[in-house]
């Protein structure tokens, strides 16, 4: 289960960032985690109730001030370094690859009102598949975000690190993604999972009790980016549908909104008031959209209450369905995410898996016993290779803290 591309060398980590500039003294570590998504998928940017856990799989960052204005970024996995000056004004530029994240976060500080008196330079390595489905591009953000804060006194809240991040993404990126990466990886707590609230970010830590099970992530090693996919599509098809519901102007029975008109986002409609207005939704596709994002909501708040009543088995029903409400409806899984999914609910001692992230690519969670965990990964994976062609990637995990300092 565990293999050397998840483990971390504190010592190999530091002795590279010695030899790149110079010594390692003075400077500071950061961890940021990925993090999985058990149920309540793409409906973040739909207002809806998402429930997300930071897990043990972490970037790691090594910063230290300059004497100078010099701003310097390598990082381990990727090729190549790329300097910048804490004065200039930060645009996006293709060729800089991973640095835009970085430098999206710092224009956006910088917007904020935080002056650079000198520069930095970083290390960057991760245990983290990139491009995944488990968040790197918000670990990263909100990794280095919190790294600088800290070292330059900034004193940024954490839900304040989370909104960089997703501000960075929406401005300096072009993904227009919701908050919930972001948000988790910014202040989740160890040994929980978070209950948030996308509309108004109320969150509630729910202890993540297992027993023996545990969470198996799997890599479909299929790799996108969210703003090559058709995430901004997706998320265009769910603006079109609520504005139907707005201009029907159709009576809803319940205690919140009494019209459709008055309805802020999709999640604001319970199953049974969609089901009573959708005619108004013509279009099959973008009906099938807003159905997906209304029941997935559903879903959401019943996977907690399964959680808290220990009751696991209806936790893993719950994530079968959400898959194929999002292979079904939402149309987001592929061929590669659906193999996993489907062989992994093959399996003895799985109780459920489904995609988790934005899909196209990435990866899935499955929901597995312990003492069959070797043997879920090794059938899964076979059945995966001969369908698919290729491996995949798997490894256990568990909850874990968000971004922090490592003394």
């Amino acid at each position: 289960m565990q293999s050397s591309e998840y483990i971390f060398d504190r010592a190999e980590f530091l002795d590279q960032f010695k030899k790149l500039y110079g010594s390692c003294d003075g400077a500071r570590l950061f961890t940021s985690p990925a993090r999985i998504n058990i149920i309540g998928e793409h409906i973040d940017y739909n207002g809806g109730k998402v429930f997300p856990a930071a897990i043990d799989r972490y970037m790691y960052f090594a910063i230290r001030k300059r004497n100078d204005t010099k701003i310097i970024y390598n990082d381990l996995q990727f090729d190549g370094t790329f300097e910048f000056d804490a004065n200039e004004d930060f645009a996006y530029k293709k060729e800089n690859s991973y640095a835009n994240y970085l430098n999206g976060i710092l224009s956006i500080l910088k917007r904020r009102g935080c002056k650079f008196p000198c520069g930095f330079e970083v290390l960057i390595s991760s245990t983290v598949p990139p491009a995944g489905g488990i968040s790197s591009s918000s670990a990263l953000e909100c990794g280095f975000a919190y790294a600088v804060s800290e070292l330059f006194g900034f004193e940024i809240s954490r839900k304040d690190i989370a909104l960089i991040g997703q501000q960075s993404e929406h401005e300096f990126m072009n993904v227009n993604c919701g908050i919930m990466d972001q948000f988790i990886i910014a202040t989740a707590k160890d040994k929980t999972a978070e209950l948030l609230d996308c509309a108004t970010l109320d969150f509630e830590y729910i202890p993540l009790i297992m027993g023996d099970y545990r969470f198996v992530v799997m890599n479909t090693k299929k790799k996108r980016q969210l703003a090559d996919s058709k995430y901004n599509e997706r998320r265009s098809e769910c603006e079109n549908a609520l504005a139907m519901l707005k201009e029907a102007a159709l009576p809803l029975s319940g205690e919140s909104f009494s019209n459709t008109r008055d309805l802020p986002n999709l999640c604001a409609l319970t199953p049974e008031q969609f089901s009573a207005t959708s005619s108004c939704i013509k279009d099959q596709t973008i009906l099938r959209r807003a159905r997906h994002v209304v029941t997935e909501n559903e879903r959401v708040i019943k996977a907690v209450a399964a959680l808290k009543a220990g009751n696991l088995k209806q936790l893993g029903e719950l994530l079968r369905q959400s898959h194929a409400s999002l292979r079904d409806d939402y149309e987001v899984t592929g061929i590669e995410l659906d193999a996993l999914a489907d062989a992994a609910n093959e399996q003895e001692g799985c109780i459920g898996a489904r995609m988790t992230g934005a899909g196209f690519g990435g990866c899935a969670i499955a929901i597995v016993h312990k003492d069959k965990i070797d043997s879920f990964i090794q059938n899964v994976q076979s059945i995966y290779t001969k369908k698919i062609g290729h491996e995949a990637g798997f490894f256990a995990c568990s909850p874990s803290d968000g971004t922090a300092e490592l003394r």
